[in-house]
């Protein structure tokens, strides 16, 4: 069993959040490479928020997968299955050689997220905008079970479009599911443009709050900030106002190539960048550490 105990973020803990979300973009380049083409940018931009909830947060048993009392994290964004199986895989619930069969036939790894196919995937995605309706139903009935397991729902601000959402917020709100939180990939892009440009959502962190949220907006490539974020998370009362942090991210995180691409959204990479995107990644890692 995995029991984080939320101390202050301790140089060990920043270690292993930026080692964990480092191999979670190198998995996911080896993933997207076998089928050519994929979900990449998220799920580099993503990486870092991955790593600290499976390797700092989320309370789980790696070998239990279904284990009654473990903490719930539900992909609302489906098409990010490819960054969850990287963290699946760093977190131990999935084998590493597992991933070579990424988005193949009868692969527990298809290219959405499947939730009766692939073992921690706990909703399949899609529809965007119904996680956090599922998200409150769970967290409530946890609460009526009287377990303290807590709720993570991860969606992304396009899904901020979606009324289901802003319904879901209200309900968590006047139930005072404190045992929720939501997590939303702030990479201010969706498949028809800016997110901006598709239709304004912001200012996001004072519409969440006056929903009745307690809110947080952070940089989410930025593990200190992120680990402080959650640790106040943490402390709050289970009974309470539901969280929600705002992370800031750049698709393409830590591969310049891809970061300045324009059409990122669903990438199709050249057979020859794939090992730059590798070469890029590892470089801009090792000048980070020095």
């Amino acid at each position: 069993m995995t029991t984080q105990t939320h101390p202050s973020a301790t140089t060990d803990r920043l270690a292993t959040v930026r080692q964990g979300a480092q191999r979670i973009r190198l998995n996911a380049l080896h993933m997207g490479e076998v089928q050519g083409q994929g979900y990449i940018g998220q799920a580099l931009g993503a990486a870092d928020v991955l790593a600290a909830v499976y390797l700092d947060q989320l309370r789980h048993r790696p070998a239990d997968p279904h284990w009654d009392e473990r903490d719930r994290f539900l992909l609302s964004t489906g098409h990010y299955a490819i960054a969850l199986y990287a963290a699946l895989a760093e977190a131990g619930v999935i084998p590493r050689e597992e991933l070579d069969t990424y988005g193949s036939d009868d692969s527990r790894l298809p290219m959405s997220g499947m939730a009766s196919y692939t073992p921690g995937m706990e909703i399949s995605g899609g529809s965007l905008g119904h996680g956090l309706t599922v998200a409150v139903g769970m967290a409530l009935g946890l609460r009526h079970r009287g377990s303290d397991a807590r709720v993570f729902n991860f969606l992304s601000d396009g899904e901020l479009n979606e009324g289901s959402t802003w319904e879901a917020a209200m309900s968590a709100a006047s139930h005072r599911l404190g045992n929720l939180t939501a997590l939303v990939d702030m990479n201010a892009l969706q498949a028809d443009g800016p997110t901006a440009g598709v239709l304004a959502i912001e200012p996001a962190e004072e519409k969440w709050a006056a929903f009745g949220w307690n809110t947080q907006r952070v940089d989410g490539n930025d593990p200190d900030a992120m680990l402080a974020a959650f640790d106040a998370v943490a402390d709050r009362d289970p009974v309470g106002a539901p969280q929600v942090i705002l992370f800031d991210v750049t698709v393409g995180k830590g591969v310049p190539l891809l970061e300045q691409r324009e059409k990122n959204h669903f990438m199709r990479i050249d057979e020859h960048e794939w090992a730059i995107c590798r070469e890029q990644l590892i470089a801009g890692f090792e000048e980070a550490g020095r």
